[in-house]
């Protein structure tokens, strides 16, 4: 980016990259105030519930904690939120307060400058340029899956979303860890009438920190033989026909002998990882293995003057050493 380049951008108070909750109600609070801002966007609004979730997948949280910019969440049931739900919710929010976000518009390169930000973006007509005073960066914490780089894992019938549990239906799957998404990804499979098996390189499902009732669920079933619980196991090859696991030792594999299990489909549901790639090129600090911002509980201010993290961002990314997954 040349300083011609950067001085040609359209200028705005305040930059947001990212349409998810938070993003979105970060916009609404800028425009009471009467601050002008570009609101840009990767995919579309709510892209990660959009691409990551299952679809008929329902919240954890109550209606009431994830509703927005004052906005209520009314369900029909005065149940926990479905998916589906909740994307209507947010494009009614967009609707009611008439937001402008620059959807499907990729935040290339961002640039300090003497009194503020260049952004670079890629649309699918070419190129744009901005310059704002001020930058959020509210871009969420699952840019990505959490790979574990086992030889196969890119195989076709290897995937890190449950999608449709359909597609599952009277075939064998393996499902691949042991916390909320791989308990109730494991349910869901087995209900739409998959033969389910769960691999995790723990003694015990949740370790205490996943949702009790996803816990206490599956150690019924599993209790009753009709989902296969292979514990302190991990998976070291994926082939068509099967998946090589070996025993693991305080979450490490060890040398003992392999376990051979038969499968037509592998689900790897060890969580996801942030994209940080703006906060390296900003120079914002980014701290350990999380890379977690360095910022004000206060004002929310990275140490970049300038520079704000708001909603899952603020936890950097999930990646983790795997004796954690």
């Amino acid at each position: 980016m040349t300083d011609q380049e950067a001085a040609k951008a359209t200028t705005f108070d305040v930059g947001i990259v990212g349409a998810g909750p938070i993003g979105l109600e970060m916009a609404v609070a800028l425009k009471h105030a009467g601050v002008g801002c570009v609101h840009l966007e990767a995919g579309q609004v709510g892209h990660t519930f959009l691409t990551r979730w299952p679809p008929n997948t329902r919240f954890f949280s109550s209606p009431e904690l994830v509703s927005i910019a004052g906005v209520p969440l009314v369900t029909v049931d005065q149940e926990k939120c479905t998916r589906e739900v909740y994307l209507a919710y947010l494009r009614g929010v967009v609707e009611q307060f008439d937001l402008k976000v620059n959807v499907y518009e990729r935040v290339l390169l961002a640039r300090r400058e003497e009194e503020g930000f260049t952004l670079r973006t890629s649309t699918r007509c070419g190129e744009r340029l901005y310059r704002c005073r001020r930058l959020v960066l509210a871009s969420g914490g699952m840019a990505a899956p959490n790979r574990l780089d086992v030889p196969g894992e890119d195989l076709p019938h290897v995937s890190h979303f449950l999608g449709d549990p359909h597609r599952f239906f009277r075939t064998r799957l393996l499902v691949v860890g042991g916390m909320n998404s791989a308990l109730e990804n494991a349910l869901r499979a087995w209900r739409a009438g998959a033969d389910v098996t769960i691999s995790y390189r723990r003694a015990e499902l949740g370790r205490g920190t996943a949702k009790q009732h996803l816990v206490a669920e599956i150690g019924l079933w599993v209790r009753e033989g009709r989902i296969r619980f292979l514990p302190e196991t991990v998976p070291v090859e994926i082939t068509p026909e099967h998946v090589v696991l070996a025993p693991t030792r305080d979450g490490h594999p060890c040398e003992a002998e392999r376990i051979v299990q038969p499968a037509d489909f592998v689900l790897f549901s060890t969580g996801f990882v942030a994209d940080m790639s703006l906060f390296e090129q900003l120079g914002v600090e980014l701290d350990g293995p999380r890379q977690i911002p360095k910022f004000s509980p206060e004002t929310m201010e990275t140490n970049l003057p300038g520079v704000y993290v708001a909603g899952t961002a603020t936890g950097g990314t999930q990646t983790l050493s795997l004796i954690h997954i």
